[in-house]
């Protein structure tokens, strides 16, 4: 038994005391120390002691009164032991502080522990210990640069200072750098081999995180051959035997946590993962009763935070929602930072979207996305609550990051699939198709849901082919193969007919069975053959769903679509009532039959119908409120005595149904179309213009609607303004892009724009094009005689008219009275909109105007006849004028022409003379230069020589031109002799004047005074 002997003042004697045996109140050991005036280390001792047994009031109570000022003042001269007190009240304060979760109490601890540090370094400032224990107060709070600082202060004054190398590899490995942090380790080992096998503990954390594994556990087991009940020693080894994989590895990774949990039962380190260890094998009944023992076993955050985990992900696990939202709330709510523990607010996301709170867990998603930026699993779970948001742009965008990422990620091609199926069919597509790819590759089994939403875009892209192929990929063999492929007989029968045909061939023995999940590509097949126009094998199809599974309504809706395209509402109307037998509350089959009833006439019924979908849907069916809406405007309209008070009625509860659509669903196209409908009919006409404008610019940009009311509309409102330009190209427009140039209804309204217009031709030639197309439509046949006799009238009511428009006109009116004639002999003309008594007075009018058209015909024929004419006279004269003028033209020319023969002869003439001139100069100068034998020989040659450059000159000048030579004193009277020749020159001009071959003015020919005649040498 472990002793303490405390030595009596002034005697040799001591008084001993057993550590086991303390007494339970401090006070009788604190009286012993006074009394003998015990050294301080003894203080400490039982301090300690204390502590260890958890007696931490009693251990307080020493060192509170060890470090009192009567004991400082008594003991001044030792200096360690009360710096040794005092660093000791700072560690207990520190430690109180990095363990507390309030942050005031959190606070004061510090306070506490940093005005202790501060009292011992005031006794000694350069004690070493002191400084460690501020650095380990710095590490507490999480100022790991300043603690940083601080242990670098020991260690500059002692190198070797274990206590500050373990501080600040504990900053390094806190600061994420771990290699730094083991060589800190390294070398406290080095300096003291025997410290304590928890040192090690470092050393195997560092080597766990710089992915070491196996030198890691090399590690915690040196630590547990020195202590085998090092309890974190088993929780780490534990821990990375449990994260091997390995069957046998994971067996003793368990043993050791156990072994961990019964040295300490307290350690919540071992108990979270014992109960992590239990999750997996599904025991949740140990999960909960570990976690609860580890929250009861530590106040540290992160271990409360695994724990409440554990307990959340059991919950989650089975299913009970709202218990896993509590406890990941209350996992999440232990965290400062969620940097510390991100897997709580996954599962809390994961629950949110359970419960369908899209906000909090699109808000605890992003929380994990800021930290792994590039985690597949989070991209696609905010891909998807962006999406049931509405928010589709950003929602995409998560989900290419996320194939990106991990380009064989299935369900994200999947998810992103699903979202584009409304915007963009090619692009939906080829994310189906890429998943398939993937799913083939890896020989996986391929959805029913994924082929049949190949199909179905196929479909809507009109690739009937590749549809069909994706549907029976999914079907797989069966009895409607043979009737898709023709390979049984199908009889165009009556949808509604009995099914003995099935029932036959049950008898026969063939298997009719349709499994459940098949019945939806089933019904997408025969939706194919309908689209194909094969309504044989569509029908037979339809009714096989139904023999088999007799309550799927979608299957009669579509019968009643053949039916109505038939032109049998009757039977239409049977089978969709016969739907709604199988489901009263089926909203699209009770629309269908609201529409039935409004073809029929039957406005109170289908009202009721529409308002029986209301109360059915609480009020909230936008396509039901639209119909109403509908219903209403067509009450207002169709009448054809308008009683204004009843119509503005009307008018108003439309446009208030509408608005309450828009309220539900802002961007509804059809709302909005309704709205600027029943403006337009209350003559506002540019608002009305302005709604029509945003609702085509919206259906434009969105691929999967066809909206063409928008066109017609916009056409409509251009008309009633008079922008007859801007209606027909709205109409053309709207003609080409829905219709394929191909309705007559369209063309009618083309006519109508042309009609106002005034232009009776062109009304003509378009009502002539719907006739062709629809040649069962009287009233076209009827407009056209209309538009043809306004042309008739219109143009025998001109001012000036020829004689070609009269016959035009004529033409026209007989065509005219033969349509009318022919719509008289008719039956049933009120059935087709008009009566025998218009019809009447049109044919006696077009017989009046051909009378009066003869009358017409004749003065037109009279004044074109008087025109032709004069016309005749004209031409005449201007020939006449033409003819004199040519003549003139010519005469003038043979004179211009006589004019340069003549320039051309004088130049001539005188430039022959010029060069006979020069080849005289020429030789007399050569024959007075050989007889020259005086003095002045050399004078001569020069100037023979100069003659001779002058000659070369003149050679080479323009023709009739040259320069005259210098003037030597042997040639003083040449300038006499030019003048003579100049005045000869002169009468040669003159003379050629006379004989009328005068140069014009301006002629190129240019005249030069020429030299005269060289005087021979003397």
């Amino acid at each position: 038994m472990a002793c303490v002997y405390i030595p009596v003042q002034n005697t040799s004697e001591e008084v001993r005391v057993a550590l086991e045996q303390l007494p339970a109140d401090a006070t009788d050991i604190l009286d012993i120390l006074k009394a003998e005036q015990a050294p301080l280390n003894l203080w400490l001792t039982f301090a300690r002691e204390y502590f260890k047994q958890g007696k931490v009031a009693e251990f307080l109570q020493i060192l509170e009164e060890g470090s009192s000022p009567e004991i400082d003042e008594y003991y001044s001269d030792v200096k360690y032991d009360r710096i040794a007190i005092l660093n000791a009240l700072g560690a207990y304060y520190t430690n109180l502080g990095r363990v507390e979760s309030k942050q005031r109490e959190k606070d004061e601890h510090f306070i506490r522990a940093t005005q202790y540090y501060n009292k011992a370094s005031r006794i000694d400032q350069d004690e070493a210990s002191t400084w460690v224990g501020k650095g380990q107060l710095l590490v507490a709070k999480g100022e790991l640069e300043q603690a940083q600082e601080v242990f670098k202060i020991v260690l500059d004054g002692q190198r070797d200072n274990v206590a500050a190398l373990l501080g600040q590899a504990c900053v390094q490995f806190n600061s994420g750098r771990f290699q730094d942090a083991l060589k800190l380790y390294k070398r406290a080992l080095q300096i003291h081999p025997q410290c304590p096998a928890s040192v090690r503990l470092g050393l195997g954390l560092c080597r766990v995180r710089m992915g070491e594994f196996k030198k890691a556990q090399q590690a915690f087991d040196r630590v547990l051959q020195l202590d085998g009940n090092n309890v974190e020693a088993l929780v780490a080894s534990g821990i990375l035997d449990l994260n091997s994989g390995e069957e046998d590895r994971v067996h003793t990774g368990l043993e050791k946590m156990q072994a961990a949990y019964e040295i300490y039962p307290y350690c919540s380190m071992a108990l979270n993962h014992l109960s992590s260890h239990y999750f997996f094998t599904d025991q949740h009944f140990m999960v909960e009763q570990l976690t609860e023992a580890a929250l009861a076993a530590t106040d540290h955050i992160l271990m409360k935070a695994q724990s409440y985990y554990n307990l959340a992900r059991s919950c989650h696990t089975k299913e009970d929602y709202e218990m896993a939202a509590r406890y990941y709330r209350a996992s999440t709510a232990e965290l400062k930072n969620p940097k510390d523990f991100i897997l709580p607010y996954y599962g809390l996301g994961q629950v949110h979207l359970k419960l369908g709170d899209w906000k909090a867990a699109l808000a605890s998603f992003e929380k994990v996305l800021e930290l792994y930026p590039d985690n597949c699993e989070t991209l696609k779970a905010i891909g998807h609550i962006l999406g049931q948001q509405g928010r589709k742009e950003k929602a995409l965008e998560h989900l290419r990051k996320a194939t990106r990422m991990n380009p064989r990620d299935v369900d994200a091609w999947l998810e992103m699939g699903e979202l584009l199926v409304s915007s963009d069919f090619a692009a939906a597509l080829e994310s189906f198709q890429t998943a398939h790819n993937l799913l083939t590759k890896s020989q996986d089994v391929v959805p029913l849901g994924l082929l049949n939403n190949i199909g179905v875009l196929h479909f809507e892209k009109g690739e009937l082919e590749a549809a069909r192929k994706a549907y029976k990929q999914a079907l797989g063999e069966g009895i409607w193969i043979e009737y898709s492929e023709g390979h049984r007989s199908v009889d165009v029968v009556s949808p509604i007919e009995d099914d003995e045909l099935f029932r036959s061939l049950e008898e026969d023995g063939v298997s009719l069975d349709v499994p459940a999940e098949k019945v939806t590509v089933l019904f997408n097949l025969a939706r194919l053959h309908e689209q194909l126009h094969e309504t044989g094998k569509a029908s037979v199809l339809y009714r096989l769903i139904l023999y088999k599974h007799p309550q799927y309504e979608d299957a009669y809706l579509r019968l009643g679509a053949l039916s109505l395209a038939r032109n049998n509402i009757n039977t239409s109307l049977e089978l969709v009532n016969k739907a709604l037998n199988a489901n009263d509350k089926n909203v699209e089959a009770l629309s269908v039959r609201g529409n039935l009833e409004v073809k029929t006439d039957d406005w109170l019924k289908a009202k009721d119908t529409f308002k029986g979908i209301l109360e059915i849907k609480d009020g909230h069916d936008n396509y039901a409120m639209l119909a109403l809406g509908n219903w209403n405007y067509y009450a207002a309209t169709r009448g054809e005595k308008k009683v204004p008070k009843l119509e503005a009625t009307h008018l108003e509860k439309a446009r208030d149904l509408y608005q309450k659509v828009l309220g539900l669903q802002p961007n509804n196209m059809y709302a909005a179309n309704g709205i600027g409908v029943v403006l337009a009919e209350k003559g506002m006409f540019d608002i009305s213009k302005d709604i029509f404008t945003q609702v085509q610019e919206a259906a434009t940009g969105n691929l999967a609607v066809d909206m063409p009311d928008v066109w017609i509309n916009l056409g409509h409102i251009y008309l009633a303004q008079g922008h007859f330009g801007l209606a027909v190209k709205m109409y053309l427009n709207c003609l080409k892009r829905f219709y394929h140039n191909t309705d007559h209804q369209i063309l009618l309204y083309l006519a109508r724009t042309h009609y106002e217009a005034e232009q009776w031709q062109e009304c003509k030639r378009v009502l002539l094009r719907a006739i062709h197309l629809a040649p069962s439509n009287y009233m076209l046949r009827f407009d056209a005689a209309i538009a043809m006799q306004k042309f008739s009238t219109a143009t025998l009511q001109k001012a000036k008219r020829t004689a070609d428009e009269v016959r035009q006109a004529v033409f026209e009116l007989k065509n005219a009275l033969r349509l009318f004639s022919q719509l008289a002999g008719v039956k049933d003309q009120h059935v087709h909109g008009f009566d025998e008594k218009k019809l009447d007075m049109h044919n006696e009018y077009c017989k009046h105007l051909l009378d009066a058209a003869k009358v017409h015909l004749e003065a037109a024929e009279r004044e074109e006849q008087q025109l032709r004419q004069k016309q005749e006279v004209a031409r005449q004269v201007a020939m006449a004028e033409e003819a004199r003028r040519r003549a003139e033209d010519e005469r003038q020319l043979q004179l211009e022409r006589r004019q340069r023969d003549a320039e051309q002869r004088l130049a001539e003439r005188l430039e022959n003379a010029l060069q006979e001139k020069k080849a005289t100069w020429n030789i007399k100068k050569r024959d007075a230069d050989e007889g020259d034998d005086g003095p002045g020989k050399k004078e001569r040659k020069k100037r023979k020589k100069k003659e001779k450059k002058s000659a070369s000159q003149d050679s080479d000048g323009e023709e009739g031109r040259y320069s005259p030579r210098p003037v030597s004193d042997e040639d003083e009277d040449v300038p006499v002799k030019s003048q003579r020749k100049n005045k000869r020159r002169k009468q040669a001009v003159y003379d050629s004047e006379e004989e009328g071959e005068m140069t014009p003015a301006g002629s190129p020919v240019q005249y030069v005074d020429q030299p005269s005649e060289p005087e021979e040498s003397v």
